[in-house]
Parts: C-alpha cells; sequence; structure tokens
C-alpha cells in the first residue's frame, strides 16, 4: 500500500506548528562518542509539554479546521494528554481528556493547567480510550488518537526534517518507537532526502510487537511506559516496516542505565521511554558508523519523580559508592555510637541504620543492625570493611 504520510505532508505539518513547536536543541555527547564516530542528542525532552507529542497535537488540529470548535478528546494518561490539552488551549477550543481512575496526580494537574477538563473513567488506559471514543460520538467532538493518525505522524515527522537540517553528515538516527508516530514520521522526513541515512527504532524489550515479542495480557511493568503500546497501528505498522531498518529492544536494567547516565553526565532529565536509543548505544546493540553523525533522540522528559531516588541508589550501588552492611553490636548504651564511630573514622558517611531483631541468632547482649554508607569506590568501602573487623566487628556485606 502507499505510504499515508510523504515528506509534503510532514513540511505542511510544520508550518502549522511553526509558532509553537520549539525547534529543540542537538547536543554533543562526549560518553557515546568516545570510541565511536560522533554521537548528538536531540533533546526532545526540552519540547513544549515534555515530549515530541505536541508536534503531531498541532497538526491535528490544524488539520480539523472549524470542526475544532466542537472540541476535541483523548483517553490518555501521558504525553498525549498533555499535547493535546496544550495544542487545544493555543487553538482556543475545548479538550476533554479522559484517564484510568487513579492516574498520576501530577499529570492530570498538568493537563488542567492547560485548560482541559480531565475526567477518570474505568480501570485501564483502554477504558479510558473507550470513554473518549464515546465522548466524542455522543457530542461530535474530534477523537484523537496519540499515533495512529496519518495527520499525527505527519507532525512528529517534524523532527526529521530538523534533524536533516541541523546534522550535515548524519549518518544514523535512533529512536525510540511505541506506537510508531514518532519513529515512521522522523524516518519518512529522514529518508526522504537522504536515503543512505539509517534509522533504527528501539523498543522496550517487555513489551515489543515491532520486534516480534507481543507482551503478555495484563499490565505491563516499565520504566518505559510512555512507549509500551502492545499493538501496531493500523496506519503507522506498515510506515515502520517500510521506512525503519532496524528494530532493536532494550531491557529494564539498560533503560535505568541510560536515565541516569543523562542526569548524571548530560544534565538531563529523561523519561524512560526518551531513553531507550541511549540504552541501545551503551548496551552496545547499536555502534554508531565510523563515518557520519549518528543522532539518538530523547522523546520525551516527563520523568516520574517517584522512581528517581530508586535509581540514583541503583546506580550508587552498582557503582560502589554505596556499601550496604549487617553486623552484631553490644546492645547497651553506646553500642551503636561505637559502631558508627568506628565507620565514621575510615570516612564512612552513614546514609541510614535499621535495627534488626527478629529471627535472628542473638546473644541476649546482641542486636543486628543494617547499615548503609556513602563511599568514595570499592577500594574505599574494602578500608571500611576492614576498619571495622580491627575494632572488633564482622560486618557481612549485604
Amino acid at each position: 500500500m502507499d505510504a499515508p504520510v510523504d515528506l509534503d505532508s510532514i513540511r505542511a505539518a510544520r508550518e502549522a506548528g511553526r509558532d509553537v513547536v520549539r525547534r529543540t536543541p542537538v547536543l554533543g555527547s562526549a560518553t557515546l562518542s568516545s570510541g565511536n564516530g560522533p554521537v548528538v542528542l536531540k533533546a526532545e525532552n526540552l519540547q513544549r509539554t515534555g515530549s515530541f507529542k505536541v508536534r503531531g497535537a498541532m497538526n491535528k488540529l490544524a488539520s480539523l479546521g472549524d470542526a475544532a470548535g466542537r472540541g476535541v478528546t483523548a483517553g490518555s494518561a501521558g504525553n498525549h494528554a498533555q499535547a493535546l490539552a496544550f495544542a487545544a488551549s493555543q487553538h482556543g477550543v475545548r479538550a476533554e481528556i479522559f484517564v484510568p481512575t487513579g492516574a498520576s496526580v501530577t499529570k492530570i494537574a498538568a493537563c488542567e493547567g492547560y485548560g482541559a477538563s480531565v475526567t477518570e473513567r474505568g480501570a485501564t488506559l483502554l477504558d479510558a480510550v473507550e470513554a473518549s471514543v464515546a465522548h466524542a460520538a455522543a457530542t461530535g467532538s474530534a477523537f484523537c488518537h496519540p499515533f495512529d493518525d496519518p495527520v499525527v505522524v505527519a507532525g512528529q515527522g517534524t523532527l526529521g526534517l530538523e534533524l536533516v537540517e541541523d546534522v550535515d553528515d548524519l549518518a544514523c538516527v535512533v529512536v525510540p518507537l511505541g506506537g510508531g508516530g514518532l519513529a515512521a514520521g522522523t524516518a519518512v522526513a529522514v529518508k526522504s532526502q537522504r536515503p543512505d541515512v539509517r534509522v533504527i527504532g528501539v523498543q522496550a524489550a517487555v513489551c515489543a510487537p515491532y520486534a516480534g515479542h507481543p507482551p503478555s495480557d495484563g499490565p505491563i511493568l516499565t520504566l518505559a511506559d510512555g512507549i509500551a503500546v502492545k499493538r501496531p497501528g493500523e496506519v503507522t505498522a506498515p510506515l515502520v516496516e517500510r521506512w525503519l531498518d532496524e528494530v532493536v529492544t532494550v531491557d529494564e536494567d539498560a533503560i535505568a542505565d541510560a536515565m541516569v547516565m543523562l542526569l548524571e553526565r548530560a544534565k538531563l532529565a529523561v523519561e524512560g521511554g526518551g531513553a531507550v536509543g541511549v540504552s541501545a548505544l551503551m548496551s552496545g546493540l547499536v555502534t554508531p558508523p565510523t563515518v557520519g553523525t549518528t543522532c539518538v533522540v530523547l522523546s520525551g522528559g516527563n520523568v516520574d519523580l517517584g522512581a528517581v531516588p530508586g535509581l540514583i541508589r541503583r546506580h550508587e550501588h552498582l557503582a560502589g559508592r554505596r556499601l550496604a552492611l549487617f553486623a552484631r553490636i553490644d546492645d547497651r548504651p553506646g553500642g551503636l555510637a561505637r559502631f558508627l564511630a568506628a565507620a565514621a573514622a575510615a570516612g564512612a558517611d552513614l546514609i541510614e541504620v535499621q535495627h534488626l531483631r527478629e529471627c535472628l541468632e542473638l546473644h541476649v547482649r546482641e542486636t543486628g543492625i543494617r547499615a548503609t554508607f556513602e563511599v568514595r569506590g570499592p577500594e574505599h568501602a574494602d578500608r571500611i570493611v576492614a576498619a571495622l573487623c580491627d575494632a572488633g566487628y564482622s560486618p557481612e556485606r549485604r
């Protein structure tokens, strides 16, 4: 079948969003370029509403013409909802967003902040989408699909126009792949002008239908929830098949590593779904060509702040900068203070300590403790353990 999206429709979409959509920066990455050809990052996490979605939403609103006056609606609990609410506010039309019951208060507040009405409906995202479709049928408002719409795909493709213009020696584009709107639109825009450029889509391994790994029924637990789309779209599937050169998958640990690296080294907050391209490079699944520049698209920055402490703890542990010890100490006044003083004398910085007394073989005058310290690295951790042993304790690493 002929592709419903082409270079002309993408160029027209850029005009539709010209006064609103930001031309996001392309940033160099010395970390990812080390030992390979140059790698740059397309920082779409700095886009309005925090993701690329506003590109497609603006084009969709423009395409509706006078029909937009009856309002727009969508079922979403994430980036699509915020982008549509923002686009509707720019066009001066009403937006009705349906979200699953118990959706993130922060995301609901963001939509309402753009002037949208938000209704909680059903237990799952599918329930919210069905409620949105029913609302559109009953009111005459326009249902706006997050990806399976050629107008939306064309809007997302404006990112590809910017890449061709901003990266003279573009050789490879690595782009997150969820429903397929961003990946397909970007590929059409890039390869229509530069057919030699490789475009590689990246999916989370737990939900990778484009890679031939459909997820099981039920909820999907992943850091990349923004791209956890279970079924390819009728519009996007043929486009992905035709225009993308390769699809790879990354696991959860790789996604976590990429998010922390971007935060620590690039000073960029990028959500899991937006960081999968970096995951693919860090995991060695994608090797940048030695000739020409590889661009990794960071598709969104709406990070779940509740996940950040866990990501940092994991990273610090793997880097050897956290030391968790179990020890038996004297269960009398001053016992804990003496243990911590011995650790502090070796340069350990206490993070937390817990008393453990249940289900342990302890002397009546003993208590167990679990202490976590911040340390400078593995060698420093070894010195702390040795110092505690010299002080008469028998710490066990946990």
